[in-house]
């Protein structure tokens, strides 16, 4: 399976030549040293004015808005090259000073994707994309359910702190699917997430890949369908909202064919 590979070839954005994804990896690594660079002098003096690479501006990180211009498909090819990076073991977000973006992030965010993603352990969100202080709106929740809690978290990310894509990410062993297809007995309020997964269950069947799948297309179908601020946004061509799988044992993120 190609890394961050889609299901959907309309949404195929990583499918380039070797050529072109050598040019990519090198204007990724060209446009993160030059934040480095500017949030090496944030400390001494204000930043103003955008870096532009590869066809892309950002506002100099000493402000550490990491939205700016991006449109939807420039922030999912960010996420693409960010997963690239933690697949190959060559990150880059913790070479810049945490310090400078939690003091410039203090009152001020503008995050350029949001990730619905389960609350399971192994699933860090920002170190799986390669991202810093300030870059993912993150929800979480068992089984990355489109709870209505999850839903206005969602809602406030897009509309308004602007995000430009939105993935919901399943997960390989989820236990809050696994659980659902096995209908345990479980303590407390556990069982309350069942009825939000069983219809992945009942589509897919017990094979858990398949069902947790399913369960991402389904969740991402809702926030689509069930907020009106958030389907504005898609219908506008101004946010994406898409299904994703990301495997524990590999680290790839596959895109999946929406519903």
């Amino acid at each position: 399976m190609a890394q961050f590979d889609s299901e959907n070839p309309a949404t195929q954005l990583n499918q380039a030549s070797p050529d072109t994804e050598s040019s990519s990896t090198g204007g990724s690594q060209l446009r993160f040293s030059k934040r480095r660079k500017f949030l090496q002098i944030a400390l001494g003096s204000a930043v103003t004015g955008f870096v532009t690479t590869a066809g892309m501006e950002f506002l100099a990180p000493g402000s550490a808005l990491a939205q700016t211009t991006l449109t939807p498909e420039m922030a999912l090819q960010e996420l693409v090259a960010g997963n690239k990076r933690f697949v190959a073991g060559k990150l880059t977000s913790f070479e810049l000073d945490l310090a400078i973006l939690r003091n410039h992030t203090s009152e001020n965010q503008q995050p350029y994707a949001a990730v619905l993603a389960c609350s399971d352990s192994r699933v860090p969100v920002e170190l799986i994309f390669d991202q810093t202080i300030g870059h993912i709106f993150v929800a979480r929740d068992a089984g990355n359910v489109a709870s209505s809690e999850i839903i206005a978290s969602l809602e406030y990310g897009a509309a308004v702190l602007g995000v430009k894509v939105i993935l919901v990410m399943g997960h390989g062993s989820c236990g809050a699917v696994e659980a659902t297809i096995e209908g345990k007995e479980v303590p407390g309020q556990i069982s309350a997430l069942y009825p939000h997964i069983q219809p992945a269950v009942d589509l897919a069947g017990p094979d858990l890949e398949s069902a947790t799948k399913a369960n991402a297309k389904i969740q991402a179908s809702l926030l689509r369908q069930a907020s009106p601020a958030i389907s504005g946004l898609v219908k506008d061509g101004s946010l994406l909202v898409l299904p994703a799988f990301y495997n524990i044992s590999s680290g790839v993120v596959s895109l999946l064919e929406c519903n």
